[in-house]
Formats: C-alpha cells, structure tokens, sequence
C-alpha cells in the first residue's frame, strides 16, 4: 500500500505522514510505504491518487492546500476534490506568523500598523505559489487590508532561510516548521493563526487575543481515497487511522509537532465529507478577493 505525501521529503506533511504510515503498517499486517510526490503545492501528488484505481492500495495524505484552496485558485482545476473518497481527518495545525527578527515591531497591532504604513515597501515570503504558506498570508493581507508584494520559494526550507537572512519581512508558517527557529530566536513570532493557542508555543498570543477575528488559517491533514472506493475498504483503512491517533506514542509524537489531533467523532468519512466542502467554501472568498490564480 503506497501513501502518497503530495509535498517534498523532510517536509512537516512527510514527517507526519512517516508517523502515520508506520503505526498503520503494524495495525494493517502490511507495509504502507510513503512516496513522496511533490509539487504545485499538493496537486501533483494528489492528482497522482485520483487518477488511481479505488482499491485501497493508494491513498493520499491531503492538506487544506491539496483539497481545499486548490480548487478556486487553479484556473482549472486537475481534480474535483469533492470527488476523492473521505477515509479519515487526523489533525489540524496552526499558522503562525512570523517576522524578520530586526522588523520594528513586537505585536500583531504593530505589525497591522506597520504593514499600513510601509506596504509598498515591505515583501512577504512563502514555500510557493498556492501554498498553505502563501494563501494564509493572502488571507492575512486581506483582512488587515494590505497590498504587499509575495516572493514564492520552492518550499519552507529556501523561505526560511531567507527570512532568517532578513532578505524579505514575514511569512506565515506552520508551527511545527518555525518552532525550532522561533526558540533559537533567529525569527519573530508575531501570532498564532487560529482560535487558540499552540502548545508547542505557549507563549505566542492568538491573532484573535490581540485583537483580529476572523484569521483562522489552520492547515490540516487527512486521508482520502480515489473516487469510488468499496465502503469495506473505506472503514478498514479509517479504524486504522483512527487505532493509530489512539496510539499514546503516536499522539505524543503529532502533538510534539504542534498538531491538535481531532477527536472520534470528527475522524468518520461522513464528517470528513463535510468538513471538506466547507473548507473549499471558506478559502474561496479570500483568494477570489485577491485574484491570487494559477494556471
């Protein structure tokens, strides 16, 4: 059985995924092996799956980039992600944002302040165009109501270092890619991108603690089959990914990446089903906003 990571080896959805796969190769009896298919920001990787037979030996491990944001930035999408059949959400992640650590400010206020004063000045980085890494931003610039120029990487790591190098002003990342960054003090943390804060970063405040609603911009990670899967197969492959979140080692791992993983209830493919369809809904508005399009 082949587990498909639509991102780049090393990357925070491949750790995860190598998590995954090998607590599932114990519970399955089988090897479940990670192939690693990245590009155009989780599409390539999972239009590799969708192209598949529905037979339960491909799967992909999607993200709210694959799933969700692809489907109104792509002028024509390569798949109906809707179509993929749901087998099982395992966590979501937040966003933080970050910045240079020499940019004069030390709060979200200052940074909105900032941003408004100097935006024709200032750039934002990201691993790519289309990226969780971009749209969160795109997001972030749309409430805060700023035009900033986006300088795209070919993934987290090149961004990084770059930001770290000063070479551009703030970017939004996961958690469990900047924590090792934000503790040896070479970025500013400016906030958590969600609802609530992280528990690998304790001490970053929330966007909606200082002040700013309605930026949550958690990525997630969930496991999807190709159109058409048999229901036997469906519920086999989801009690063990569900075994698997249940596995104390597993869960201290996921959490030790910053992951809040999701309880039973939100782990069936019925809520799968739907929790995608609202994902597509709520990314669309702020990227048509933007007119951010990928051919």
């Amino acid at each position: 059985m082949e587990l498909v990571v639509p991102f780049g080896p090393g990357g925070p959805t491949d750790v995860i995924g190598r998590i995954i796969a090998q607590r599932m190769t114990e519970i399955l009896g089988r090897p479940m092996i990670v192939l690693d298919v990245p590009g155009a920001g989780g599409v390539t990787g999972s239009k590799q799956v969708a192209d598949a037979a529905a037979d339960g030996y491909k799967v992909v491990l999607g993200t709210v980039g694959s799933h969700a944001q692809s489907q109104t930035i792509y002028r024509k999408p390569l798949y109906t992600a809707i179509d993929f059949t749901p087998v099982a959400l395992i966590a979501e992640f937040p966003m933080v944002l970050i910045a240079r650590k020499d940019l004069p400010i030390n709060n979200l206020k200052e940074f909105i302040a900032h941003a408004r004063a100097n935006q024709s000045r200032m750039q934002y980085g990201s691993s790519g165009v289309g990226t969780d890494s971009h749209l969160s931003c795109v997001l972030l610039n749309s409430l805060i109501g700023v035009n900033i120029t986006h300088v795209p990487y070919r993934g987290t790591g090149p961004a990084l270092q770059d930001i770290i190098g000063g070479r551009f002003d703030y970017m939004c990342v996961l958690v469990n890619a900047i924590k090792p960054q934000i503790d040896a003090g070479t970025v500013k943390p400016i906030a958590i991108m969600s609802n609530e804060r992280s528990k690998v970063l304790p001490n970053v405040a929330t966007a909606l603690e200082q002040g700013l609603t309605n930026l949550d911009a958690s990525t997630w990670n969930a496991i999807f089959l190709p159109k058409g899967a048999p229901a036997n197969v469906v519920m086999k492959l989801n009690d063990a990914v569900v075994q698997s979140i249940r596995t104390p080692t597993v869960r201290e791992r996921l959490e030790g990446l910053g992951a809040k993983i999701v309880p039973e209830e939100r782990a069936t493919p019925q809520y799968l089903s739907q929790f995608l369809k609202s994902e597509i809904e709520k990314w669309a508005a702020p990227i048509k906003a933007s007119g951010v399009t990928v051919d």
